[in-house]
């Protein structure tokens, strides 16, 4: 049964509702309250986004970016910096699927921090995460470029594999929904299967199954050591290794809460929302920690093979392992798939970017042309302009790939921390408006470690953020510089312009609005699921 507060709220939507009108605020966000969030269609189904949340971004940011963590840090520094990351990517997701839950509309995060937090910062949020998504775009297909060379070590080509690829992904995206759904099923399927046979594949490998017979057991972390020194000799320089590691785990894992970008394109968002969130600790556990404790002991952190900084090619630590053990064919198949998850993880980044740049233009931050839809819902013309970012992999034609692969993981990872800081400081301020207004956090997910999840994210992104271009201190490089430290001022002009320009107030807690605009039950929820005895019950209540 509803408790008085579950029934103040649905006696304030009901009320708002038969009134035809929002709330009152002020003239600087009335717009935002009154835009129009559901252009687009719901058409991914629960199997589209479950498949999407488990391994949609998993990509070269674990099948490369791992070969140069483990350079970084050494195979105990993989596991701890894992960790330490993981922990903060966990809170995060759990702080923006509640926020997700309670409003599935398109925009998320950006929709969310102007609404509870600042206009103002809801649009600089937005224009992050969408230059974040679209910067990352062309650091997959560099990726792709540098796995290609695998086979075909020549230079000549490049220009061609870039060109092919960006043409592919824009083909899927632009089909349609369904075409980018079944597209990343399948290629999901293919990325589980890899990181699964790698586990399996690594221990058979590790006790002396493979080809060579040779056990291994923790052999590399003895020699060259289970840690690795970085810019300075001993215990300070395994200390900032470790800190250097910290920014590809966090290429390799931000993006994973892109999940809820698709709550305003998906049937059932609400059900979705709640059944994506529980395959997180599976996503992180499985996927990250697990497989880097395999590829760390079978791989020393000194083997010259791996993908480093400087040099125009490297290999996959996937690759490595079946080629170290001697194990032929494999190596070639291994390298395939995770060619596929490259391309996949470009789908998904295109994806996210034209959803971000068409929820601007609807909330009258971006031109409103951006906002054309097809007569099937889709925003053709946001795919279009985000595509437009993959013409930086062109890079690759004349300067060495290790270098620009590292400016975008850079680039994309600080991108990715300032959006995770972002959303924990938007989480707070809608976990205590809530209770500054009486309102209960009944609904169908509700995080048991809120608050402190997103303190949590405050704290550790704020470090994140600050220790990114550590290394430019020590030698100093001025496109590495700028790599590591550009997103802030940006990020701080888009807030202050803005603000400025639109004359924005930051609301008390006690005035923010939970109401206007966010589709009820029955309007999202489809007769199977509303109907079902459990499941639904708690979203209901909130409802």
């Amino acid at each position: 049964m509803a408790s008085s507060s579950n029934k103040e709220i649905q006696g304030s939507r009901s009320t708002d509702s038969s009134s035809n009108g929002s709330p009152e605020v002020p003239d600087s966000v009335a717009s935002f309250y009154h835009a129009d969030l559901d252009k687009v269609q719901r058409k991914l189904s629960g199997v589209h986004v479950q498949m999407f949340a488990i391994a949609g971004v998993i990509g070269t940011g674990l099948f490369l970016g791992l070969g140069q963590l483990l350079v970084t840090t050494g195979p105990l520094g993989v596991l701890l910096v894992f960790l330490l990351v993981g922990s903060v990517a966990f809170a995060s997701i759990v702080s923006v699927t509640e926020m997700a839950v309670f409003a599935p509309v398109s925009g998320s995060f950006s929709h969310y921090a102007a609404r509870w937090v600042d206009p103002a910062l809801g649009f600089a949020v937005g224009w992050n995460y969408f230059y974040t998504c679209a910067i990352t775009l062309p650091a997959e297909i560099t990726a792709a470029a540098v796995l290609i060379r695998f086979w075909d070590h020549t230079s000549n080509h490049v220009s061609i594999y870039i060109t092919v690829f960006i043409a592919a992904v824009y083909i899927v995206n632009i089909l349609g929904l369904r075409s980018f759904g079944h597209t990343e099923v399948f290629f999901a399927t293919l990325k589980l299967m890899l990181v699964i046979g790698l586990i399996i594949g690594g221990l058979v490998i590790n006790l002396g199954g493979g080809p060579d017979h040779t056990r291994h057991g923790f052999e590399y972390w003895k020699h060259p050591g289970p840690l690795v020194s970085s810019l300075e000799p001993g215990a300070l320089g395994r200390f900032l290794g470790l800190i250097l590691g910290i920014i590809y785990a966090a290429f390799a894992m931000c993006g994973m809460e892109i999940i809820t970008l698709a709550a305003a394109e998906t049937r059932n968002p609400r059900n979705t929302m709640i059944n994506a969130m529980r395959t997180v600790f599976f996503r992180i556990f499985v996927c990250y920690v697990l497989t880097g404790l395999i590829v760390g002991m079978l791989i020393p952190s000194n083997d010259p093979a791996l993908f480093k900084k400087t040099g125009n090619a490297g290999q996959s630590p996937f690759v490595l392992v079946f080629n170290r053990a001697g194990v032929k064919t494999l190596p070639h198949i291994v390298n395939a798939v995770v060619l596929t998850s490259a391309f996949s993880s470009a789908n998904g980044m295109l994806y996210s970017a034209s959803r971000l740049l068409f929820a601007l233009g609807v909330q009258a931050q971006a031109p409103k042309f951006i906002t054309t839809v097809s007569r099937n819902g889709l925003p053709y013309v946001a795919i279009t302009i985000g595509g437009l970012f993959s013409s930086l992999a062109f890079l690759n034609v004349n300067i060495s790939s290790g270098n620009v692969f590292s400016w975008f993981v850079n680039l994309s990872a600080v991108g990715g921390l300032l959006n995770w800081l972002m959303i924990g400081i938007t989480y707070l301020r809608f976990y205590y408006g809530l209770k500054a207004q009486g309102l209960e956090r009944h609904g169908g997910y509700r995080s048991v470690f809120q608050p402190y999840a997103g303190m949590y994210v405050v704290f550790w992104s704020a470090i994140f953020i600050l220790v990114s271009g550590i290394s430019v201190f020590w030698r100093f490089n001025g496109p590495d510089f700028v790599a590591a430290y550009i997103n802030l001022p940006v990020f701080a002009l888009l807030y202050v312009g803005w603000k400025i320009f639109k004359r924005t107030k930051i609301l008390p807690l006690s005035q923010l609005d939970f109401f206007t605009g966010i589709p009820s039950l029955e309007e999202t929820e489809e007769k199977g699921i509303l109907e079902r005895p459990r499941g639904m019950q708690k979203i209901r209540q909130f409802v």
